[in-house]
């Protein structure tokens, strides 16, 4: 058998909160887990990135107001029971993995009534959000990582680029595989980057963990991996994508040239800061009777139609009444900040709005499981319903964690009741057939392509939309996706372009979801 294939009971693509969630809770089950990782570490997502906090509950304690305030930020398009699941599984599962099991070191109150120091955001009814100052995604990444190297049976793999589903109806040589009904998903092409070849991985369930979309946008707050590699192969191989059209764009992130916006939590509003304009005015109660509190697709256009009104490049965060120590409450910003020459205590912080979170992506059911055979998603590649048309803030670390753990323990039951992959299976599915042999992915034809990429969607399909400006970016991302098919046929393969393929391939997505919604809502804002 060749060196570059295998077979994994479980391949866990992607190592965020999500990932190592999923990857944790099967080893503690008995599953082995195979935990692939582009990059050198497993921290190289959008979770170590994240500052506000984890949503847990207020001090109440009552579901049905988290409940609430989820479906009003969703504009009520969200799938009831999903949103259910998260208001009452959530905050056990945050209890029991992160308190109990990784002892995470959320900020404590130091008051009788309430153990955690819990805070509020925009959006939310209640202080009902714990964090670790502003790095609180940093500082579960952290506990998560520590336990998965302990684990005997994660084999972790770095340095990996997933290329392609592996699929009975797409890849299988034999016809008893190609004429059965039902489309069985058996683990994935795997681009090693430090061999550059590309590895048959051969797994009885797949886990796509594979984060968000953001670096197909000109602006945005994400990781450089964040490209929708997820997204992108589970369209190709037939499975359900859902709200693709709903792409949240944070209202507050520094504004300074980078190829990453750093991101200013929205905690900070949270805690007392204000919007204002270039004089000094606040000016979010012109928009919305909750102020600088209302849910982010409000403050993110209230933003941009401020910025047109007065004609200026950004408008600004004043945090000088935040009655909270800054220095000590949001270390990381206020660093970050005086690196940038920027006293938060007394200056006010430059914002502008930046691509930030995908509310929809891969479809799937309360367990993670996809339209797909043996395909389960979590974390922000997948669409469970809670977001409908605009994330709640902190919801999204908790549903990574939630859905890891319960697909986690769905794809554990699976496993004990089902049999392992049959050898004829394995034999039917090939290696994989380099497409091209021709060294011209040249790095200025890439970035050309890329720069193509985020100005269509940051002009054409951003925070306001309409039909002339989608159908523009429709014509002009289905044009780049023929040429890069073609290019990517005659190509030998390398990150760079598997990433690019798969950038394209998600704005075009995206850029098809929004132009078939005709109503204005949420996060998918039309002006026709």
């Amino acid at each position: 058998m060749s060196t570059n294939r295998f077979h994994t009971p479980v391949l866990v693509i992607g190592s965020g909160i999500a990932g190592c969630t999923a990857a944790l809770t099967l080893a503690d089950l008995g599953a082995e887990v195979t935990l692939i990782s582009t990059g050198t570490r497993l921290d190289t997502g959008n979770s170590p990135l994240a500052q506000g906090g984890i949503v847990f509950k207020a001090v109440d304690g009552d579901p049905r107001l988290l409940e609430h305030d989820i479906m009003v930020a969703g504009h009520h398009i969200n799938y009831r029971r999903a949103v259910r699941q998260i208001s009452v599984k959530g905050p056990q599962a945050v209890q029991g993995i992160l308190v109990d099991r990784l002892g995470i070191p959320f900020a404590r109150s130091g008051k009788p009534q309430c153990e955690w120091d819990l805070t509020m955001e925009g959006g939310h009814a209640a202080h009902r959000i714990m964090h670790c100052a502003d790095y609180t995604g940093r500082a579960i990444m952290d506990g998560l990582i520590a336990a998965i190297e302990e684990a005997p049976n994660v084999r972790v793999l770095s340095g990996r680029t997933a290329v392609d589903l592996l699929t009975t109806h797409h890849q299988a040589r034999s016809n008893e595989f190609r004429y059965q009904i039902n489309n069985q998903c058996v683990g994935a092409y795997v681009l090693n980057e430090h061999t550059r070849s590309v590895e048959t991985m051969l797994a009885d369930v797949t886990v796509l963990a594979t984060g968000g979309v953001g670096q197909v946008y000109l602006h945005t707050t994400n990781s450089p991996n964040a490209i929708g590699s997820g997204v992108s192969m589970a369209q190709r191989a037939g499975v359900r994508i859902e709200n693709a059209e709903f792409v949240q764009f944070h209202p507050t992130a520094l504004f300074h040239r980078s190829q990453r916006r750093f991101l200013i939590s929205e905690a900070l509003r949270g805690e007392g800061g204000r919007l204002v304009n270039g004089s000094g005015e606040a000016f979010m109660h012109n928009y919305d009777r909750r102020g600088d509190l209302a849910p982010r697709d409000i403050v993110a256009r209230a933003i941009v139609e401020e910025m047109l009104r007065t004609g200026e490049d950004c408008v600004y965060l004043d945090a000088s009444q935040v009655e909270q120590d800054l220095e000590q409450r949001f270390p990381t910003i206020y660093q970050h900040c005086q690196d940038m020459g920027i006293d938060i205590r007394v200056e006010p912080i430059p914002v502008v709005p930046a691509a930030h979170y995908f509310c929809g992506g891969i479809l799937t059911d309360l367990t993670g499981r996809t339209t797909l055979d043996r395909l389960y998603a979590v974390g922000e590649c997948a669409c469970t319903g809670v977001h409908g048309a605009n994330r709640l803030a902190s919801t999204s670390l908790l549903e990574a964690l939630l859905w890891g753990r319960t697909a986690g323990e769905d794809i554990a039951r699976r496993l004990h009741r089902q049999r392992p992959m049959s050898k004829r299976l394995h034999a039917a599915i090939p290696d994989w057939q380099p497409l091209g042999d021709e060294r011209n992915d040249d790095p200025a034809l890439v970035a050309q392509d890329w720069a193509t990429i985020r100005h269509t969607m940051w002009n054409y399909v951003g925070i306001t939309r309409s039909t002339g400006r989608l159908r523009r970016a429709f014509e002009d991302l289905r044009d780049l996706s023929r040429h890069l098919h073609d290019f990517y046929k005659r190509t030998t393969l390398s990150k760079p372009l598997v990433d690019l393929f798969h950038g394209c391939h998600t704005a075009y997505t995206i850029t098809q979801a929004a132009l078939r919604n005709r109503q204005s809502l949420g996060c998918h804002y039309r002006i026709d």
